[in-house]
């Protein structure tokens, strides 16, 4: 509040052209692109909702949600924040957050598309592996992890899974690994450069993870804010992809 009032004070005191210059320069303020936030229960302090109708209202198509880590968590706000995003209009995207010290990948696939499935109707973006933390194990094992949990959730749902990371975990927790160039990357970048940098052999990126410190009206917490490459087609193609099951679902 402090800083908005000192912001206010500060821009009363320029002249109005260049007050329209910074304007136009603020970040993602005449980007084209589609726009989202990826939350977690950190946006829910104390449990309070997310407003998606208000998220919807401030220019925003998508979002990404955590929806399970492991084998024992769902994310309590998954559901709450589905079924308010889908009759607000904003597509979803679900994230597994694994756990590499758990030799368990075809489990924890199963498990993430047991809670999430009956949620994947047409509106929802392709699955998605959250990639950022080693649990302390080195680069191969991560890398046989992966291919297998993957694999699994491709098997499971008929779709190409998603991966997110960032360029420092990347190259030196995954050895820069070009193995996964045949999924789609959600990279985090907040450098602010004009592209962000891609790592792992990956030639494009489909998300954009720009800053974790995004203000987004209807969310009471700050929140990562992305932006969608149109270059990869229409982003309602992605989010009305059919979805199917080879194995039973809860």
């Amino acid at each position: 509040m402090a800083r908005s009032g000192l912001r206010r004070k500060l821009l009363a005191a320029l002249p109005l052209a260049v007050v329209a210059m910074l304007i136009a320069a603020s970040p993602g303020s005449a980007d084209p692109r589609p726009s989202g936030p990826d939350v977690s229960g950190w946006q829910h302090p104390s449990g309070a909702p997310i407003d998606w109708f208000a998220v919807k209202s401030a220019g925003h198509d998508f979002a990404l949600v955590k929806a399970t880590e492991g084998t024992n968590y769902v994310n309590p706000h998954f559901q709450q924040d589905t079924a308010s995003m889908r009759a607000a209009g904003v597509l979803r995207g679900a994230y597994h957050f694994p756990r590499f010290d758990q030799n368990n990948p075809e489990e924890q696939a199963l498990f993430y598309v047991q809670n999430v499935f009956q949620q994947n109707v047409l509106g929802s973006l392709p699955p998605i592996l959250d990639v950022e933390r080693s649990n302390g194990m080195p680069a191969d094992v991560i890398i046989n992890w992966m291919h297998r949990w993957l694999t699994t959730v491709k098997v499971l749902t008929g779709r190409n899974p998603i991966v997110y990371t960032c360029p420092g975990f990347w190259k030196y927790e995954v050895a820069n690994s070009n193995q996964f160039t045949s999924y789609p990357l959600w990279i985090a970048d907040w450098t602010g450069s004009p592209q962000p940098e891609l790592v792992g052999g990956w030639p494009n990126w489909v998300f954009w993870q720009q800053t974790d410190r995004a203000n987004i009206p209807g969310i009471d917490a700050p929140s990562d804010s992305n932006v969608y490459n149109g270059d990869m087609g229409p982003l309602m193609v992605w989010a009305n992809t059919p979805y199917y099951i080879s194995m039973g679902s809860s």
